[in-house]
C-alpha cells in the first residue's frame, strides 16, 4: 500500500541576531538543524539583508523607497505599490523599518537568487547536504486581503510546476495551470516562523521531488513579464500612462485587430462631454479590406482632382498622396463624424459659429477618448485629418447622412515598431496663472 502524501515543516530555533558580514550558512549549521538531502530551507529575507549589509541609515523611509523604486504601479495616499530594483512588484519597494535599529531601514538583498545560491553552497560545504533554499518576503496580493510569504529568491528548487498539456483526474486538458511551488513552500514556512516570534528560518521535509540537482532558474522566473501582466498599473496610473504613452503609430503589423477592443474604445469615446446634453459623435468602423480600399480610392481621386485644380505638379501630387499610406496600411479604420442634432440656432453669425465650435470641441474630446482607450487596449493609432478635405466623397462612399461631418480618420492596428520617444515637455510652459 502506498504511503499517504505528506510533509513536515518546523521553525529552526537558536539563531542569534544576524549582523553585517555574518556567514549565514555557518550560523544555521551551528544551530544543528539536522538537515538531510531533499529538505527545503526557508529563510526570511531580513536576515539575508542583514548579513549582506543591506542595512542603511535613513531617517526618512520614503527617501529609501524612492531610491529602490524603478516604477510606481499604484499609489493611494502614502501607500505605494512599486516595481523595485529586483523586478518585484510590492508595497514600499520591500524597504522595511521593522526588526532593525531606529534610524535604519532594511533593503531587500540585491540579488535574492544569488543569495540563495550562496547559502545552498555554504550548507553543502558545511554540512554535506543537498537542500533547496528559498529566500522569502511578505507580500500583499491583488484581489485578496491579508499578507503571506512568497519566494523572492531560490536555489535548488523547482519554483514552478507547469502542468499545462496534461489532464486532470477526469481527463480534462490542463491549459493554464502553472503551480507556484516556491510560493506555496514560503507560505508553509511562514505558518511556523511567524512575524514576531524571532524564528526567521524554517525547514520543510518530505517534498524532495521539488528539490533540483542544480541551482535551477531561481525565483526571478516567477515575476510576470510586462506583456503578460494584465494588472501592471493601478487604475489612476493606468489612465495616466495611457494618456502620456499614447503615440501616433504610422506602421502596423498584419496582426488582425480585435473588433471588441475597438468597440470598447468607442464606448469610452462617447463618455466625453458635449454641449446641451447632446451626443455629437458617430463612429464608422471599416473592418474589411474591401471597405477600406473603396473609401481610400475615392478619397485619393478627390484629392488628386483638388490638387490639380490648385495647379500642383504631378510630382507634388504623388508626394502628398503618399502621406495617406498610414491609412491604407492599417488593418482597421475608424471614421469619426460629428452631428449637430440638438444644436441651437441663433440667427447670428457670431453665435452660430461659436455653437459649431462647441460641437467640434466635443467631437475632438470624443476622439481623444477613443485614442487613449485604444492605447489602453495595446493598440496603436494615428488620427489623420484626411476625410475633412473630401467630406462629400466620404459620405457618398460610406452612404452617410448629409448631416454627418467626417472629422478625419483613425488608423488602428498593432504597432510594427516601438514609437519614438516623445520629447520632454515642461507642462509649466503651457500654463498661465491669473
Amino acid at each position: 500500500m502506498s504511503e499517504t502524501p505528506g510533509y513536515r515543516v518546523w521553525a529552526l530555533p537558536g539563531l542569534p541576531e544576524v549582523r553585517p558580514g555574518d556567514d549565514l550558512a555557518k550560523l544555521i549549521a551551528a544551530c544543528e538543524p539536522g538537515l538531510v538531502d531533499g529538505d527545503v530551507l526557508l529563510v526570511t529575507s531580513k536576515i539575508v539583508s542583514k548579513a549582506e549589509g543591506r542595512v542603511v541609515h535613513a531617517d526618512d523611509r520614503e527617501a529609501a523607497i524612492d531610491a529602490e523604486t524603478v516604477r510606481v504601479v499604484a499609489r493611494r495616499g502614502p501607500l505605494r505599490i512599486v516595481e523595485n530594483r529586483q523586478g518585484l512588484v510590492m508595497a514600499a519597494a520591500g524597504v522595511d523599518a521593522s526588526n532593525t535599529p531606529a534610524g535604519t531601514v532594511l533593503l531587500l538583498p540585491e540579488d535574492p537568487d544569488a543569495s540563495a545560491r550562496t547559502l545552498r553552497e555554504g550548507l553543502r560545504d558545511t554540512l554535506g547536504v543537498d537542500v533547496g533554499v528559498i529566500v522569502t518576503d511578505t507580500f500583499g496580493r491583488p484581489w485578496r486581503t491579508g499578507l503571506t510569504d512568497v519566494a523572492v529568491g531560490a536555489a535548488g528548487v523547482r519554483v514552478l510546476d507547469d502542468l499545462r498539456g496534461g489532464t486532470d483526474a477526469h481527463g480534462n486538458p490542463l491549459s493554464a495551470t502553472v503551480v507556484a511551488t516556491a510560493d506555496e513552500l514560503a507560505a508553509a514556512g511562514d505558518l511556523v516562523k511567524g512575524k514576531a516570534a524571532g524564528l526567521p528560518v524554517a525547514v520543510v521535509r518530505g517534498l524532495s521531488h521539488v528539490v533540483a540537482d542544480d541551482d535551477g532558474e531561481g525565483a526571478r522566473t516567477m515575476v510576470r513579464v510586462a506583456r503578460d501582466d494584465m494588472f501592471r498599473l493601478g487604475t489612476s496610473e493606468a489612465v495616466r500612462e495611457a494618456v502620456t504613452q499614447r503615440r501616433t503609430v504610422r506602421t502596423f503589423t498584419d496582426e488582425p485587430v480585435d473588433p471588441g477592443a475597438v468597440r470598447r474604445a468607442v464606448a469610452a469615446a462617447v463618455t466625453a462631454p458635449a454641449p446641451h446634453h447632446t451626443t455629437p459623435w458617430r463612429f464608422v468602423l471599416l473592418e474589411s479590406q474591401e471597405s477600406r480600399t473603396r473609401l481610400l480610392d475615392a478619397m485619393r481621386d478627390a484629392w488628386i482632382a483638388d490638387l490639380r485644380r490648385d495647379g500642383k505638379t504631378e510630382e507634388s501630387i504623388a508626394k502628398r498622396i503618399r502621406r495617406g499610406d498610414v491609412l491604407r496600411n492599417a488593418p482597421c479604420l475608424v471614421v469619426p463624424c460629428m452631428v449637430m442634432d440638438g444644436s441651437h440656432t441663433y440667427g447670428d453669425v457670431r453665435r452660430d459659429a461659436a455653437e459649431r465650435e462647441m460641437f467640434v470641441v466635443a467631437t475632438g474630446a470624443g476622439v481623444q477618448n477613443l485614442l487613449v482607450a485604444l492605447a489602453g487596449e495595446r493598440l496603436g493609432s494615428a488620427w489623420v485629418s484626411s476625410t475633412m478635405f473630401c467630406r462629400d466623397a466620404v459620405r457618398e462612399v460610406l452612404d452617410l447622412p448629409r448631416n454627418w461631418d467626417p472629422m478625419g480618420a483613425v488608423a488602428v492596428g498593432h504597432a510594427a515598431e516601438e514609437p519614438r520617444a516623445r520629447p520632454e515637455r515642461d507642462a509649466g510652459a503651457f500654463i498661465e496663472v491669473r
